[in-house]
Protein backbone atom coordinates (compact mmCIF):
# COMPACT_ATOMS: atom_id res chain seq x y z
CA UNK A 1 0.00 0.00 0.00
CA UNK A 2 1.39 3.27 -1.39
CA UNK A 3 1.95 5.93 1.14
CA UNK A 4 0.00 8.30 -0.56
CA UNK A 5 -2.93 6.02 0.05
CA UNK A 6 -2.88 5.35 3.63
CA UNK A 7 -3.86 7.99 6.48
CA UNK A 8 -6.43 10.13 7.17
CA UNK A 9 -5.25 13.05 4.81
CA UNK A 10 -4.92 10.67 1.71
CA UNK A 11 -8.96 11.44 1.00
CA UNK A 12 -8.25 15.23 1.39
CA UNK A 13 -5.24 15.07 -1.15
CA UNK A 14 -7.67 13.13 -3.70
CA UNK A 15 -10.31 15.02 -3.54
CA UNK A 16 -7.89 18.27 -4.16
CA UNK A 17 -6.23 16.54 -6.81
CA UNK A 18 -9.84 15.62 -8.01
CA UNK A 19 -8.53 12.07 -8.82
CA UNK A 20 -9.86 8.90 -7.07
CA UNK A 21 -7.24 6.36 -4.73
CA UNK A 22 -7.07 4.21 -7.38
CA UNK A 23 -6.00 7.14 -10.13
CA UNK A 24 -9.43 7.64 -12.25
CA UNK A 25 -10.88 10.86 -12.39
CA UNK A 26 -13.73 11.79 -9.64
CA UNK A 27 -16.84 13.25 -11.70
CA UNK A 28 -17.21 16.56 -11.90
CA UNK A 29 -20.90 17.22 -10.35
CA UNK A 30 -19.79 14.90 -7.51
CA UNK A 31 -16.34 17.21 -6.94
CA UNK A 32 -18.72 19.90 -7.35
CA UNK A 33 -21.50 18.80 -4.91
CA UNK A 34 -18.73 18.13 -2.36
CA UNK A 35 -17.44 21.17 -2.04
CA UNK A 36 -20.37 22.44 -1.85
CA UNK A 37 -21.31 21.04 1.43
CA UNK A 38 -17.52 21.34 2.33
CA UNK A 39 -18.38 25.28 1.93
CA UNK A 40 -21.36 24.86 4.17
CA UNK A 41 -19.82 23.18 7.19
CA UNK A 42 -16.95 24.92 7.09
CA UNK A 43 -19.14 28.71 7.86
CA UNK A 44 -20.74 26.58 10.55
CA UNK A 45 -20.19 28.28 14.07
CA UNK A 46 -18.72 25.97 16.60
CA UNK A 47 -18.95 25.32 20.03
CA UNK A 48 -16.11 23.41 21.01
CA UNK A 49 -13.67 20.97 20.55
CA UNK A 50 -13.50 17.84 23.02
CA UNK A 51 -17.70 16.77 21.37
CA UNK A 52 -15.45 17.16 17.85
CA UNK A 53 -12.70 14.78 19.41
CA UNK A 54 -15.06 12.50 20.74
CA UNK A 55 -17.47 12.48 18.19
CA UNK A 56 -14.60 11.37 15.63
CA UNK A 57 -12.87 8.92 18.02
CA UNK A 58 -16.58 6.96 18.12
CA UNK A 59 -17.06 7.28 14.53
CA UNK A 60 -13.71 6.27 13.35
CA UNK A 61 -12.75 4.21 16.35
CA UNK A 62 -15.96 1.92 15.70
CA UNK A 63 -15.02 0.82 12.36
CA UNK A 64 -11.40 -0.46 14.38
CA UNK A 65 -12.22 -1.38 17.92
CA UNK A 66 -14.83 -3.41 19.43
CA UNK A 67 -17.79 -1.91 21.31
CA UNK A 68 -16.77 -2.53 24.89
CA UNK A 69 -12.97 -1.67 24.38
CA UNK A 70 -14.10 1.85 22.92
CA UNK A 71 -16.62 2.45 25.48
CA UNK A 72 -13.76 2.17 28.08
CA UNK A 73 -11.36 4.38 26.21
CA UNK A 74 -13.91 6.63 25.77
CA UNK A 75 -14.29 6.33 29.64
CA UNK A 76 -10.40 5.99 30.44
CA UNK A 77 -10.28 9.33 28.87
CA UNK A 78 -12.94 10.96 30.52
CA UNK A 79 -15.62 11.58 27.75
CA UNK A 80 -18.84 10.25 28.07
CA UNK A 81 -19.80 6.34 27.37
CA UNK A 82 -21.18 5.16 24.00
CA UNK A 83 -24.48 6.40 23.77
CA UNK A 84 -27.29 3.73 23.16
CA UNK A 85 -27.50 5.57 19.35
CA UNK A 86 -24.27 5.07 18.72
CA UNK A 87 -24.03 1.69 20.19
CA UNK A 88 -27.22 0.86 17.46
CA UNK A 89 -25.65 3.15 14.79
CA UNK A 90 -22.12 1.85 14.65
CA UNK A 91 -22.55 -1.19 15.91
CA UNK A 92 -26.14 -2.64 14.91
CA UNK A 93 -27.18 -3.54 18.27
Amino acid sequence: MSQENTGADAIDRAIEQGIDLDGTPIPEPKLSLYNQVMSLEANRKRSGVQNTMRSRIVRIGAKHIPQDKLNQMLQDADFPPLKEKEITFYYNK
